[in-house]
């Protein structure tokens, strides 16, 4: 996919760089050079430019892009101003990032397709794994749903998943296990990596240290960490 970053401060910069290293086309921009020169070897393309001017916008690939993404934190003016110069020029999909509750209903009233709120979103995680600290991270799906990864429970360990009866007892659904796997890297050296095994089945052995990727509602996992 194509994406426009706009914006490389430390959320802007890390999400382009990591759509780039899952091998996506990323141009990546600012206005301060030093931005562009701390990421340029780490991008597909780096562009130094205004986002609020409207003759700049122009030089960008925005119809050719799957997705644009607004990534400006510092100065909501600029934000708003670049979202409406980037609506004019017809994106495919258009994401911005706000910061207040204000921003987020302007850019919401500018029709811009999804908003995000990258320090709110990572202090929620946060907290939801400092509440139940068997909780190694969290994917809110809905008001009730979530996406969680926990440890597996030492007295799971050795049972199948069939034995363990996670559906039937927890109402949860485990979608895939992860687990530490040893894997040399290029330079031959050795080290522990976490990897799913992929789709489990009944008759998957749960083992000591595995991490368990499981959907369910808060208070039937509650209920399961509490048990």
């Amino acid at each position: 996919m194509k994406f426009i970053i706009i914006g490389l401060g430390n959320f802007g910069a890390s999400l382009a760089i990591k759509l780039t290293e899952m091998g996506h086309e990323v141009i990546g921009v600012d206005k301060r050079q030093e931005k562009i020169e701390a990421v340029k070897d780490r991008l597909t393309f780096t562009i130094c430019l205004d986002s609020t001017n409207p003759a700049a916008i122009k030089n960008l690939p925005v119809e050719e892009s799957d997705v644009v993404i607004v990534a400006i934190g510092e100065d909501e003016g600029a934000s708003i101003l670049t979202t409406a110069l980037i609506k004019q020029n017809n994106p495919k999909r258009l994401i911005g990032r706000a910061i207040t509750v204000l921003h987020h209903s302007v850019l919401e009233a500018m029709g811009v397709d999804e908003i995000v709120h990258p320090e709110e979103e990572a202090a929620y995680r946060l907290a939801k794994r400092l509440e139940l600290h068997q909780i190694i991270d969290s994917f809110e799906i809905s008001e009730k749903y979530s996406i969680y990864e926990i440890t597996v429970p030492s007295d799971l360990a050795g049972k199948t998943i069939g034995e363990s009866e996670f559906r039937q007892r927890y109402n949860m659904n485990i979608i895939t296990i992860i687990r530490k796997k040893k894997r040399k890297n290029i330079l031959g050296v050795t080290r522990e990596v976490k990897d799913a095994i992929g789709v489990v089945m009944p008759d998957t052995m749960l083992q000591e240290g595995d991490l368990l990727v499981v959907f369910s509602k808060k208070e039937d996992l509650d209920m399961f960490l509490n048990g």
